[in-house]
């Protein structure tokens, strides 16, 4: 008997490379047909040309699909209305056994309707912060998280253990990355600038500008400025900066690219410069020189939402941000180790989370 494992992707394309690697892993196995949903045709051609190999894997056009502009290389939509297109999807997840998602706004189905599919929510960040209290998490039949650290943040919160797994990172798994080396003509080391897009937890509203605008005339890095689509979204004037450094041979700006969630950036940078953002965590994958940005004037020390900037220097005054960056690949050595057992436990496994990922929900096809 085939069985429907249906896969949403209706959110933004960050949530791609953690959500797809288990589609390839699901997709050898026997008896299972696998629906991807999707709200795009940008979501709709990456997809698409991805698993045109796998005969079980079909892609499906959600209601209120939306068709934009798009040249192929994944660039990020502007998304159809959630809420109205999960619930009129719904009739057509009613024939599923089991619905994945990378996002809280799915959980609202089986929250608020009765549902014979199970659903299994899949992480789409690391870290201390990024557990939450929201009632919708309760609804997920199964909870997939990188590491046993992840899952102990939820169970500190009352979750049942047998609803959380650790998998490993799956996202290490995804292998359509766009850049495999550094955007630049030159070997300049290259610094990634990454602010939080959650205003409290940001570098960026109070020293962003500043931090670029000290990197740029710097001239001795180049600067990668991607960040986070949802920073682009609060912040407009990212994009003033942006378009005030465009052209500038030793900056690469990114506003919308499927680079900026692929993992490309953090894979090719030589010196991470943030906050609080979890990509840090994906950047220690590799450990390498890190600074982190204390423009709140947090007292960190000691407290487990900040447990990352254990990894590098921690800079209190933009004046200090660029002679920073100089200091950190000669201070590395003596962060190396911390970095290389932050993100072990952070992360867990780096290689095999897919696979693992898609076993639970074969254990859950069958129970």
């Amino acid at each position: 008997m085939t069985r429907t494992v249906a896969f949403l992707f209706l959110g933004e394309t960050l949530l791609i490379p953690h959500l797809y690697p288990i589609v390839e892993a699901l997709a050898a196995a026997p008896d299972v047909r696998t629906d991807l949903w999707v709200s795009t045709s940008v979501h709709e051609t990456l997809l698409g040309r991805w698993t045109a190999a796998f005969p079980n894997v079909r892609i499906r056009r959600a209601p209120g699909f939306r068709q934009v502009a798009d040249d192929g290389s994944g660039r990020n939509p502007v998304l159809p209305a959630k809420m109205p297109m999960l619930v009129r999807l719904l009739p057509y997840l009613r024939s599923a056994s089991v619905v994945v998602c990378a996002e809280q706004t799915s959980l609202w189905l089986p929250r608020l309707f009765p549902m014979r599919a199970k659903f299994v929510k899949t992480s789409h960040g690391v870290g201390s912060m990024s557990a939450r209290d929201d009632p919708r998490r309760r609804a997920a039949a199964l909870t997939l998280v990188p590491s046993e650290l992840e899952r102990q943040t939820y169970l500190d919160r009352g979750f049942a253990p047998d609803k959380f797994v650790a998998t490993g990172y799956v996202k290490a798994d995804f292998t359509h990355r766009t850049h495999a080396s550094p955007p630049f003509a030159d070997t300049r080391p290259v610094v990634l600038y990454a602010p939080h897009w959650q205003q409290h937890r940001s570098s960026w509203w109070r020293w962003g500008a500043e931090i670029v605008r000290r990197i740029v005339a710097d001239r001795r890095y180049n600067l990668i400025f991607a960040p986070h689509q949802r920073l682009i979204e609060r912040a407009p004037e990212v994009a003033t900066v942006m378009r005030e450094i465009a052209g500038v041979p030793h900056v690469h700006c990114d506003i919308d690219g499927f680079a900026m969630v692929d993992g490309s950036y953090t894979g090719v940078a030589d010196v991470y410069l943030g906050d609080t953002s979890s990509q840090v965590i994906e950047f220690l994958m590799r450990p390498r020189p890190c600074v982190f940005l204390n423009a709140g004037g947090a007292a960190w020390q000691g407290d487990p939402n900040y447990a990352m900037w254990a990894c590098g220097e921690v800079v209190d005054d933009v004046a200090d941000v660029v002679a920073a960056v100089e200091r950190a690949a000669l201070m590395h050595a003596a962060y190396a180790a911390v970095q290389a057992d932050f993100a072990a436990r952070s992360l867990g496994a780096v290689e095999g989370g897919a696979a693992r990922a898609a076993g639970e929900i074969l254990k859950l096809l069958d129970a």
